[in-house]
């Protein structure tokens, strides 16, 4: 299948879901009033079944170049009205992926950093390394080749480790600095998706602190955002001082016409009963409350299944 007529399937997809409006950038639509998001051995077949409006997964099954889906697979969870978009790295490098050569833990290149003491197999990365931005062109291509409609860009907030003067690396930018460089990363990301695309989706998850160096660069070049921990750190609630500041960012984003995507890790896995129920319940309501698009997670944080819960995630018709 050539790019022209994927891009025009992808195109007649959004155009066609029932769920699905709103205008944004680079003419794309983009309003899902549900999604999904799953990084570890997601089955397509679930996926397209599911019912979410749209979907985040990893771009292989187990995050290895040998468990990558194939455009088939992505093509039925696509053609099941559910938008498939690919979680990609763009702030910190990962030792399982393709491109890791084991000779850089005795051995850096300029452009890696320190492990990530929370992560173990992640690094940070001087994201505006020419080095680093190649190994991520190089992931794109991948992505683009399987058939996916978009991205999802985990770590945008690496501007602040690296304007952070306790970060243990031999320097540190202003926060500024920081910022820019990754709003440009961000900007040329998009750029080179959207020349094979040009309705490709760009959601980055967190980092929304960014918009204060922002001249409207970053806020034009993506479709949505994706959010964590929100209202909930997994099954407690999160003080309503830290949650107004960041709702501040959030309904800017929100007025801008890019939705917000939150998942919180709220569900215990006992089952739609009880305190699990409610509080599952005021997370949907908060979230719907601001016009943002919930996703309850499970609290253990792994990512590991699609948490459907029936008559409640999805409902592709909910307000």
């Amino acid at each position: 299948m050539n790019a022209i007529k994927s891009t025009l399937i992808l195109l007649a997809l959004v155009g066609l879901s029932g769920c699905l409006s709103g205008a944004g950038p680079a003419g794309t639509t983009l309003q899902p009033k549900s999604w999904g998001y799953q990084l570890q051995d997601a089955d397509p077949d679930t996926l397209a079944a599911a019912g979410f409006d749209l979907v985040v997964i990893d771009y292989s099954r187990d995050g290895s170049a040998a468990g990558r889906y194939t455009r088939a697979e992505i093509e039925e969870i696509a053609n099941s009205g559910t938008i498939p978009i690919a979680y990609i790295s763009i702030g910190e490098a990962e030792d399982y992926r393709f491109y890791w050569q084991e000779e850089w833990k005795t051995d850096p290149p300029a452009w890696l950093g320190r492990g990530n003491p929370d992560w173990d197999g992640n690094y940070k990365v001087r994201y505006w390394d020419p080095g680093w931005k190649g190994i991520v062109y190089s992931y794109l291509d991948k992505i683009i080749s399987q058939g996916f409609a978009g991205l999802y860009l985990d770590i945008v907030d690496a501007f602040e480790y690296w304007s952070d003067p306790d970060n243990g690396e031999p320097f540190h930018l202003s926060e500024k600095e920081a910022a820019q460089r990754m709003i440009r990363f961000v900007e040329e990301i998009a750029a080179y998706c959207r020349k094979v695309h040009p309705g490709f989706y760009i959601i980055p998850q967190n980092g929304e602190r960014i918009l204060d160096y922002d001249d409207g660069s970053f806020l034009n070049a993506i479709s949505a955002i994706g959010i964590e921990d929100l209202f909930y750190d997994e099954t407690e609630r999160i003080p309503a001082s830290a949650v107004e500041y960041r709702l501040g960012y959030l309904e800017r984003i929100a007025r801008a016409g890019r939705p917000v995507l939150v998942v919180d890790y709220v569900d215990d896995g006992t089952g739609y009963v009880g305190k699990n129920r409610v509080r599952i319940d005021a997370f949907r309501a908060a979230c719907r409350a601001h016009g943002f698009v919930p996703y309850a997670a499970r609290a253990d944080r792994a990512l590991d299944e699609l948490n459907v819960i029936p008559g409640v995630q999805p409902i592709c018709n909910e307000r």
